[in-house]
Order: structure tokens, then sequence, then C-alpha cells
């Protein structure tokens, strides 16, 4: 309890030290939404900088979300100077409010040319300052905003912010409608489980790929991989739980609620899950644990990896969105109840979401697009390519009933007896769950299991409250204008459980049959980022983000070229660390070895000239001929990275040309090293292999 939320300027904090009408008015702005009153940030501004100053912080920064997916700060000292030469530590309301770094370094997407510097940080109250310890450093973080100085946005916060606002607009049009009178917002509500690899700093450190890039570029499978099942919920190593001890305490400082972790199911492999909180708080709290662990991990000698597939041949890393909607007087709006059949309000929010994500699939998918969830989805792990919704034996039941016209009951879960006298009698759960399905209903929320475990939870979340705030929106349009509220509400909710059915499957999300089941219900399989991206800028995007003022079209295409950049200049780096790894160190080693090996042939045939050397000779060729068709696919890899470098046709069609023939002939090199991988001498083999990494930690 002294330790939790010790570094954050929260509301008791708040309470303590600000003057009642000043703590009254900054509350009705984090808790009602009400517009921020300017006069409140002197006196906010000065409480903070006392409170910081006495937690040994000498500089402020505006902590805010550019669209590189990482955090961004530039750091500030309280010291002013005094006519005497002296100094006072000061900190205005202004610039709280305000900042003002410089907008023409970070991507942008068009939306600014490189001369026009000028971009703004505007203070987000409804996210707690915190304090940051690096180094012996403690700096007092204030999470902003940044937009451009034609106020664009320019980051990934704006835009969620936006999106919880619309979505509260529309989903308190249908509580009125209900009946309901006292709730003034609904929020957004996000638990983040987080996934993530360990591995020993020494093997990071000769890895170029892994510093570079983030995954192995190189690398063949070890004997044993997760085959046996045996590291997933494992006992946790000494080392680990070091790691995982230190994380916690520095995570509680900051109010981050983390409250699970374990073992995953790769070797090397673990996850941590924090308890809900609003949206907007999670979605920072995510990015300070994404930061956290890879510091404290350095502490350790040990490198915490982010990326998706860090490791091929085994399970790649995802970040499981836990997805739901709250009011402000603290209801669920997706908690079904113990009769679920006669809860029509918990039905009129579901089939929100179902239709939601029926009718803007493709945007979900986009929302979990990145390069190296391209690795990841469709494999044989959780979860496929394609969007499905997975409801349960009881949600599915209903959805049926309401397809065939009424809802008449709800089926329920009984018990379990294990058949041991001294062992409890289990309350069985109305529904299974299936770990295969991109989004599942979980008892009471939705749990969106696509997104990638480097990426901002930003984005995803953005998408769910805008396309569901759009379905709302619909309902409550036609509920408005209806006579008979029922009536028309079971026309509503019989529509959609017929015509959205489709996206509803129990079933195995890994299964072929489901590939043609998909494809039959007309449901969209899309692979990768490249044919992903395209969907944000199609007239139904624009018009969806337009309406409810989350995105301009302006800014759209501004993120459509920064997502298709970052994916062609992702595998250009990739193509050129290969390149440099296969020149420097694979191409010698195994020339080496080559050459030791004719070397020994020619003086065991010296030393006798009846002696069988055909064992070493059929190596020297294995070796020779891989070597030969390695050192081709070399520089062929160099002249297609060239290529696509040198293109200058559009940004879709680059993106193709990666994905198609560079990534290509970039998988075609691996195949030959990870075979001579396993026919040199490991004395001589110049990287870490994968059994050094996975399993010596």
């Amino acid at each position: 309890m002294e330790i939790f939320g010790a570094n954050v300027f929260n509301d008791a904090v708040m309470r303590e030290r600000l003057p009642k009408n000043v703590y009254k008015s900054l509350s009705n702005t984090i808790d009602k939404g009400l517009p921020l009153d300017p006069s409140v940030a002197e006196v906010v501004a000065n409480a903070m900088k006392d409170w910081a100053i006495e937690k040994g912080a000498t500089h402020f920064t505006h902590w805010f979300q550019p669209m590189t997916g990482f955090t961004a700060e530039k750091h500030d000292s309280f010291i002013s100077p005094t006519s005497d030469g002296k100094v006072i530590m000061e900190f205005s309301g202004k610039e709280l409010i305000k900042g003002e770094p410089d907008a023409s370094s970070f991507p942008s997407g068009g939306l600014r040319a490189t001369f026009e510097a000028r971009g703004y940080t505007a203070w987000d109250c409804t996210s707690p300052a915190f304090i940051k310890e690096d180094g012996g450093a403690k700096i007092l973080c204030i999470p902003t905003a940044f937009c451009s100085y034609t106020g664009e946005a320019l980051d990934k916060k704006t835009p969620l912010l936006r999106s919880m606002e619309a979505l509260s607009k529309q989903a308190i049009r249908v509580l009125r409608l209900f009946g309901n009178e006292t709730s003034t917002r609904v929020i957004t509500t996000v638990g983040p489980e987080q996934e993530y690899f360990l591995i020993d700093k020494k093997f990071y450190d000769n890895r170029m790929d892994l510093m570079l890039t983030g995954r192995t570029l190189f690398g063949a499978m070890p004997p044993k991989g997760q085959e046996l099942e045996d590291h997933y919920f494992g006992s946790i190593k000494e080392r680990v739980a070091a790691f995982m001890k230190e994380l916690n305490i520095e995570l509680w400082k900051l109010g981050i609620l983390a409250k699970t972790q374990h073992n995953e199911v790769a070797p090397g492999q673990f996850e941590i899950a924090p308890i809900f909180a609003s949206t907007n708080i999670a979605t920072d709290h995510n990015q300070l644990v994404m930061d956290v662990m890879k510091k404290v991990a350095i502490r350790h000698d040990l490198v915490c990896l982010l990326h998706e597939k860090p490791f091929a041949g085994v399970n790649g890393s995802g970040k499981h969105n836990n997805w739901s909607l709250a009011t402000d007087d603290g209801q669920n709006l997706l908690e079904p109840g113990n009769t679920p059949h006669e809860n029509a309000q918990f039905l009129t929010f579901l089939c929100a979401v179902i239709k939601a994500v029926d009718d803007y699939a493709e945007l979900l998918r986009l929302s979990a697009a990145n390069p190296g969830n391209d690795h990841r989805l469709g494999a044989n792990e959780a979860p496929p390519a394609i969007i499905s919704i997975f409801l349960g034996e009881q949600m599915s039941d209903i959805l049926e009933q309401l397809a065939n016209g009424g809802v008449k009951s709800s089926k329920q879960g009984g018990t379990i007896t294990v058949g041991v006298s001294t062992l409890p009698t289990l309350v069985k759960d109305v529904t299974d769950r299936n770990r295969t399905s991109p989004f599942a209903f979980t008892g009471n929320k939705f749990e969106f299991r696509m997104v990638p475990s480097s990426l901002s939870i930003a984005g995803p979340n953005v998408v769910l409250n805008t396309i569901v705030a759009e379905v709302l929106s619909q309902i409550a349009d036609r509920l408005e204008q209806a006579t008979d509220f029922n009536t028309e509400l079971q026309k509503i909710l019989g529509e959609i459980a017929r015509n959205h059915k489709r996206i509803i499957f129990d079933g195995n999300g890994y299964s072929e049959e489901w590939v043609a089941e998909a494809e039959k219900r007309g449901l969209p399989n899309i692979k990768s980022m490249v044919d992903a991206v395209p969907h944000l800028i199609t007239e139904k995007s624009v018009k969806l983000f337009e309406k409810h003022n989350v995105f301009s079209e302006v800014e759209l295409h501004s993120r459509y070229e920064i997502l298709m950049e970052q994916y062609c200049k992702q595998i250009n780096i990739e193509a050129q660390t290969m390149i440099h790894m296969a020149k420097r160190q694979i191409l010698p080693a195994v020339v080496k070895y080559a050459t030791n090996l004719a070397a020994s042939i020619n003086t065991i045939k010296n030393a006798s000239a009846q002696a069988d050397v055909s064992a070493q000779e059929d190596i020297l060729n294995e070796v020779s001929a891989l070597l030969a068709s390695f050192k081709q696919k070399v520089y062929n890899l160099e002249a297609l990275a060239e290529e696509a470098k040198a293109m200058e046709e559009d940004l879709y069609k680059k993106g193709v040309f990666y994905r198609d023939v560079v990534f290509k002939a970039m998988n075609s090199l691996r195949a030959d090293a990870d075979k001579l991988e396993t026919l040199v001498d490991a004395e001589l083999w110049p990287i870490p292999t994968y059994a050094q990494m996975l399993f010596m930690l």
C-alpha cells in the first residue's frame, strides 16, 4: 500500500494539495467530461511542481505518443533565473497546459512539411501525471495530446480521446431510451494482457538482427521447442522471478495495477496482465509497461523482446485487449446477469458490438496490423487472420432465438463434480473459452486477441470505440423515431441476429475447414498488413470517422502513408541486416569451416592413401553447395532490396514488392543459412543459437 501510486499525482494527492474549489473543478473535467477551466491550471501546476520536487524531481516533460508507436519526451528543468544571479523553482499553468516540441521530425504522413516545425502538446488531465525514475534522475511526466500547428492530430492519444467521447455520446442516447437518467458518461475500459520474451543479454549483444529488427532473421530450430508443453504455467525460474518482482514494484509505483504473471507457451516467453482501467489510462499504462519491462530486464542482464515473432517455429507474442463498457455510476453494460434473455439493455449493447465487428471487420483487422504480426496471424497459434466472434454456448443460443423471433430462455452453467470427496463442487461457467478466436465474449467483456505485442493499444481501441459508436447511433436513430419502443427494439435485435450471425464462430479457428467456411460466409481473410492498410482510406471508412469526429479525411490519408512507409522501411531494415550478417558473419564462418574440412581431408589422405574420407568429402560437398547457393542468394537479395528502395511508384505497390519479392528472397536466404547452421562446427558458428537463447535463462 505504501508503494502503490507513490509516483503518481493521483486523486488522493490532488484532494490533499489542491484548494477545494480547484479540486472540484478539475474533478468535474476528469470524471464528467466537462470543459477544463483554464483558471485552475496555475494552481494545479504549482501543486504538481511542489509535489514533484519533494519526490526529488528536477525536470518536467510533456509525455506524448507520436505516430512512431512509442512515447516521446523533452525534459525542461524547473529552474528559472532571478535578478541576483540565483535561481528559483517554477512551473506555470501555461507550461502545464501547453508545450511546443518540434513536429517536423515525427511521422506526419504529409501533414507537415520538413520546414514546418511547430507542433503543440496539450495537457490531458484525464490521465494523471507521474514521476519516471531513469538512472537516478526523476522526471515529472505530464500526459499530453500532440497536434500540428494547423490542428491535425499527430499522435495516437487525440483520436483515442475523440473516439471515447463519440462512443459515450451514442451510448448515452441508447441508455436514455431505456429510462436511464442517472448515467452521464459511458467509459470504455481495457485490461491489456502483455506477452513478451526474455533472453540473456550476452546472446542479444551478439545478434545484430535482434538489436536492429527485434527478431531473429537466421536460426535453426533446436531439438526441443515447445512441443512438450512444459513451459506454460510452469515454475518460474529464480532469475525471471527476480525480474518480475522488481518489475511489479516499479509498475506499482506508477499506479499500474499489475496483477497476473506467468510462463507463456513458448520457452522464454512470459505474460503480465493488469486490472482494468479506462481506455485512455490503460493505453498510457501499457506504453509504460513496455518501457519499464525493457529497463528492468537490463538490470538483470536480460533483454525483453516485444516483437510479435522473435523466434520462428515457436509461438509469437500478442496483446489481448480486454474491452468493455461501463457507465460513470458503475454499471457494466456487457454484464449479462443471471437471465440475459430478459436483459434487453444488455442484448442491445451485445448486438451492437456484433454488428459493428461484422460491418467493419476490415478496419478491426487493420487496427491489429504491423509488420511483426504478419508472421503470427494465421500461423498455428491464436488468432487467425479472419475476424470472427466467439460468443459461447449461452449467448449463441440467445442470438439464435433472437433470429427466430424472440428470446425465451438462457442456458445455465450448472456444476462440476470432480469425483474426490475432499475437493469442492465447482460452479460451472455458462460457456467455455475459445483460444483460437480473435474476438471472444468472455463473460462481461470482449477479448480482442489479435493485437500485436509491440503495438500501442490506442489504434485497436480507436476502431472498437468508433465502430460501436456508429452502430449505437443507428440503433438510437431508429428507437427515437419509433412509436412503439419494445416492438422496434425486438425488430432491430432480430435483424442484427439474422443479418450478422455469419460473424459468429465457436469452433476451431486454426482449422483449414474454418478458412473454407469463412470464405463461403463472405468474411474477409486479410493475411498481410499491406492488404489491410488501404481499408483505412476507403469511402466507407472516411465517412465513419468523419461522422464521429475521430479522424478527418486528411488525418486518415496521413496515417495510410505512415503505415505503408513503416512497413516498407521495416522490411528494408531486415533485408539490409540479413545482408550484413550474411556477408560479415555467416559467409566467413562457413568458408573457414569448409577450408578446415578440406585441409583435414588432405591431411588424412597424405597420411594414408587407403584412408576412407568419403564422409568428410560428402560433408564438404554439401557445405560447398549450400555455400554457393547462399552466396548467390545474398547478392540476389541485395539487388532486390536496392530495386525496392529505388521504386518511385505508389506506396501500396512498393509495399507489395517488399512483401512478395524482397521478403520471399529473405526467406530463401534464411533456409540456406539455417541448414548450414546444422552442418558447421558449433565452435565456428558466429551467432548464438535458438537452443542457447530460448533455454539458457
